[in-house]
């Protein structure tokens, strides 16, 4: 990734961690988007299967647009792609008897708005960042707890959850997530790129959130 510094901008300039900014800015958008209707009862148990099948097909309609922009050169660590994740989630949905997904689950509106702001923002790398932060760290994070859940409460097996089971190695989520922030970090963004990147990752929260509000009609 290739993002250059505003004019000002000099080389006594102190790198920001932006990781840890955008963690507590976004913290209310965070809490807003995964406490809807929807996505609660989900995790609580109070839904079924075919409910989780129908929120995992909406989101291959996310990661399809998010992973359209592909790898470039001198996307460095960040945009590490093997985060991608359609993959996965096309051979749980096969598993889930929703292989049909595009056909048999059509992206709702708040889906398609939210695919279509991914591919307008995709050659805008800070707010392509914003994104790829929020989308790929909650997977290596809550998203573990989530696949518990319905495994847990829905009898969901392995093959059904490959979406959550990132191919790390040795270094394992935990590390690589570090490693993730570090990298943001020495992006060395500026101040004003920060406030662009915080203003985007909370839109990818609202977004988000949206969808759940629509799978809960």
């Amino acid at each position: 990734m290739t993002i250059a510094p505003p004019a000002e901008a000099t080389a006594a300039t102190q790198p920001l961690d932006v990781a840890a900014l955008v963690r507590a800015a976004t913290a209310d958008d965070h809490r807003n988007a995964e406490t809807r209707g929807f996505i609660t009862r989900l995790m609580g148990g109070e839904l079924s299967l075919d409910d989780y099948t129908r929120y995992l097909a909406q989101f291959a309609w996310v990661y399809e647009a998010l992973e359209e922009r592909g790898s470039r050169e001198g996307d460095g660590e960040v945009f590490d792609p093997k985060l991608a994740r359609l993959a996965a989630i096309e051979s749980d949905l096969a598993a889930l008897g929703a292989a049909d997904w595009r056909e048999t689950h059509p992206a709702l509106p708040a889906t398609a708005a939210y695919a279509a702001h991914l591919r307008a923002v995709s050659d805008d790398d800070v707010r392509y960042l914003a994104h790829h932060y929020t989308r790929y760290l909650g997977d290596l994070s809550g998203g573990q707890a989530i696949a518990a859940l319905v495994g847990r409460h829905y009898g969901a097996t392995p093959e059904q959850l490959s979406f959550y089971d990132f191919d790390l190695g040795a270094e394992g989520p935990v590390r690589y997530k570090r490693r993730y922030r570090e990298a943001m970090n020495a992006l060395a963004l500026q101040p004003g790129q920060v406030d662009v990147l915080i203003d985007e990752a909370k839109a990818s929260f609202r977004l988000n959130g949206a969808i759940f509000e629509a799978l809960g009609e």
